[in-house]
């Protein structure tokens, strides 16, 4: 146990208030930060992914923000590629990892060194399975997934086509659900000495904090950020333009919706969003949970006792 490195994650659902803290706690044990989001890694893509500004970061080093291009793929192996060297870095100058960010399927492949390789492949099938859902719709080809890997279907979102064509073509090439697979992984022993902290809030007040942020955003030029993207050719079928905010604008300059529903949406579907996060850490092993309304609110409180739990584990122990 005692050669492990440490390793701290701060997760929880989105607009919770993990940014802010994450820096705080990152001053107070000498860390630096490493982002488990699935938008903020693109440039130009600032206001809708919640990005963090350079103010904000207070000096802390950020990794894995403002990498790639919004033209670029980005998927759970590249993401765990770019975050393993990241972690080299970050031991290599003597600091503490602070994993941060809402994606739990990002955290679980960094925790637990869940291998992802790329060698399950085969392009044609997959390429047979975009067409169909091109021609028949996310919901058909979602249903296909549900025949042969229900529990799957627990844990993605129906319009998630990429993920719903990985996990079919796993089941293609293996006859085994990739649920069962992604099981077997999560079962590993972590290679690090570890502290995995949630934080939450009661719902109500997160569903206010939600909405007030998604009209912040679009005051602080969300739909311009979007035609800007657009203009540089970006289309909705790109994995960057998926993310919350995008897509929904982007049928606003389309036509397809009128400008309060498209915002309205984008409040639901980030409220659904932090549900399906919350679901995703209830079942996860050896998490910490920090009520906000516990500690009164109070930012220091928390942190007093995220450092108490971090001495108790050994995370602390050399500083």
């Amino acid at each position: 146990m005692t050669n492990k490195k440490p390793f701290v994650i701060l997760t929880g659902p989105t607009a919770v208030g993990k940014t802010a803290l994450s820096v705080s706690l990152a001053k107070k044990i000498n860390g630096s930060i490493i982002s488990a989001d699935s938008m903020q890694v693109y440039r130009y893509m600032d206001i809708g992914s919640a990005k963090i500004t350079k103010e904000e970061m207070q000096g802390v080093r950020h990794y894995l923000i403002d990498e790639l291009l919004p033209t670029e793929s980005f998927h759970i192996a590249r993401f765990q590629q770019m975050a393993l060297q990241a972690l080299e870095e970050i031991y290599s100058e003597g600091k503490i990892p602070i994993l941060a960010g809402g994606t739990g399927f990002y955290i679980q492949a960094l925790l637990y060194n869940v291998d992802f390789s790329e060698q399950d492949c085969d392009r044609e099938y997959r390429k047979s399975l975009q067409e169909y859902a091109k021609q028949h719709g996310s919901h058909a080809l979602f249903e296909q997934l549900r025949a042969v890997d229900p529990a799957s279907c627990e844990k993605i979102h129906e319009n998630n086509q990429k993920r719903i064509i990985r996990a079919l073509e796993f089941y293609h090439l293996t006859g085994r659900p990739i649920s069962e697979h992604n099981e077997t992984e999560r079962q590993k022993e972590s290679p690090y000495r570890f502290a995995y902290f949630v934080l939450t809030e009661p719902r109500e007040n997160l569903y206010r904090r939600i909405n007030q942020r998604v009209d912040r955003m679009m005051e602080l030029g969300l739909l311009d950020e979007v035609r800007r993207l657009r203009e540089m050719g970006l289309t909705r079928d790109m994995v960057s333009m998926q993310g919350l905010g995008y897509k929904e604008l982007l049928d606003y300059l389309d036509g397809r919706t009128s400008m309060e529903e498209a915002v309205s949406i984008i409040k639901r579907e980030t409220r659904h969003f932090a549900k399906r996060q919350m679901t995703w850490f209830r079942r996860e092993r050896d998490v910490i949970w920090l009520n906000k309304e516990e500690f009164g609110y109070e930012e220091d409180a928390i942190l007093q006792k995220m450092c108490k739990i971090l001495k108790e584990k050994g995370i602390l122990s050399d500083l």
